[in-house]
């Protein structure tokens, strides 16, 4: 159990709060996988990958025009990867799940850690790196499925395309399920989580307002100030692996 201290000012505020909710959301962003060790895009890239611009490579256009090139890079990425673990702050949130009425996780990050800690109900608005779907079709296709190509790719096994990370490039919508279901559970929430994000990043970053608005209570926790700061009704500033399982302390829960 994390040595963090809560500040005290508001701290009563938000442990009655959070008790007396019955429908708790949580968004995470780039910073929570960035203390499991997770890069951001904002990152330099190392190795082979250095010289590459990460947001030149996320996108449709670079994949139409070297899709080797783009899935090589994912597959570097995946392999970067295999060995993360979730940190504490995923643990927290895992048990938030477990011992709160309604617990939502809406995470932007797409390595799959909330899932790995032990999340019930993790709704990736930017999708997961583990899978891949369809170029052509936009479906989901099991690797064990996909066929093999000259080019050392894969393809789908219904249509020939090729197979590409199951993840939302620049310039590409989120999905609608997961982006509808993320503001229909933000909006009939009680109290609201912003962790590790930057708040800049839209449409995501809209959801603790529309939450605020419908009368949630929506608590940040962030080392460094977002445009969120002056509107949330209690900031935390720390990172997520001390704040949150202290907060559980103070809560009365064990992780």
């Amino acid at each position: 159990m994390s040595n963090f201290q809560l500040p005290t000012p508001n701290l009563q505020s938000l442990i009655s709060n959070v008790r007396a909710a019955q429908r708790v959301v949580a968004l995470t962003g780039a910073g929570m996988s960035a203390e499991s060790g997770i890069p951001t895009f904002r990152d330099p890239q190392s190795g082979l990958w250095a010289k590459y611009d990460p947001t030149q490579l996320a996108t449709v256009g670079a994949f139409e025009r070297d899709p080797k090139l783009v899935w090589d890079w994912y597959e570097w990425r995946r392999a970067t990867r295999r060995d993360t673990q979730p940190n504490p702050g995923h643990f927290a949130l895992a048990a938030m799940a477990k011992l709160l009425p309604h617990f939502v996780v809406v995470t932007q990050n797409i390595d799959g850690l909330h899932h790995l800690a032990g999340s019930p109900d993790a709704i990736e608005l930017h999708g997961n790196l583990a899978r891949n779907k369809c170029s052509r079709e936009d479906v989901v296709i099991d690797r064990a499925e996909a066929r093999a190509t000259n080019d050392g790719l894969l393809a789908c096994p219904r249509c020939g395309a090729y197979l590409r990370p199951d993840v939302v490039w620049f310039g590409e919508a989120l999905p609608r399920d997961a982006l509808e279901r993320a503001f229909a559970e933000a909006t009939h929430c009680d109290a609201f989580f912003a962790i590790g994000t930057s708040g800049l990043v839209e449409p995501a970053a809209a959801l603790p307002r529309f939450a605020k608005r419908a009368g949630a209570f929506v608590v940040e926790i962030n080392p460094e100030e977002t445009p969120l700061s002056a509107s949330a009704d209690v900031v935390l500033r720390g990172k997520a692996g001390q704040v949150l399982p202290a907060l559980m302390k103070n809560l009365g829960f064990q992780i």
